[in-house]
């Protein structure tokens, strides 16, 4: 873990559908990205933020699908909970990270989340201060919402993850 995050002890997992929103300088918020977008939302003079984790970009069908996977839902209530903590629209910087190509030969969806994003921020008049996106990558994103400060770390490509640990024995319980 960077150094830097180990002053924040409230760590807290953005999933994907999901937004959160604070002010309490303790809080930092993560995502993993793959082809998803997370924008990251803060007001610098009331030092509230959020994060949003958005799978697709909007309701193809515009049925005003509220699950929550899509970018168009999620920043509006991301905003709005951003503002509900004393935030102000016209004060609001974004960082906007994710949007990979993690899968040769299928639609690049992870490029329609990110484009949808910053053309989204752009017309809200919401400043794009920072971010990373696009890539071959998937990324572990950590945000901190009280000051507005992000760090990311693209995930190895190396040594992935066993699906499954072997059973680890103590004494007479098994553990998986």
């Amino acid at each position: 873990m960077n150094a830097s995050l180990r002053s924040y002890p409230n760590r807290i997992a953005v999933n994907q559908g999901e937004h959160v929103a604070s002010g309490d300088p303790r809080v930092c918020l993560t995502a993993i990205l793959g082809s998803c977008v997370a924008i990251c939302l803060h007001d610098p003079l009331a030092r509230v933020g959020g994060m949003n984790h958005f799978l697709l970009p909007e309701d193809p069908e515009a049925s005003h699908d509220i699950t929550g996977r899509y970018g168009a839902y999620l920043a509006e209530l991301l905003i709005n909970d951003v503002l509900a903590l004393g935030g102000l629209k016209s004060r609001l910087q974004a960082k906007v990270f994710g949007g990979g190509k993690l899968f040769k030969g299928l639609r690049d969806i992870g490029a329609s989340n990110a484009a949808f994003a910053q053309k989204f921020l752009t017309d809200e008049s919401i400043a794009i201060v920072g971010g990373s996106t696009q890539g071959l990558k998937a990324r572990r994103v950590d945000f901190c919402p009280a000051t507005g400060r992000a760090f990311q770390k693209f995930v190895s490509e190396s040594a992935p993850p066993p699906l499954l640990a072997p059973p680890v024995s103590v004494g007479e319980v098994e553990l998986f």
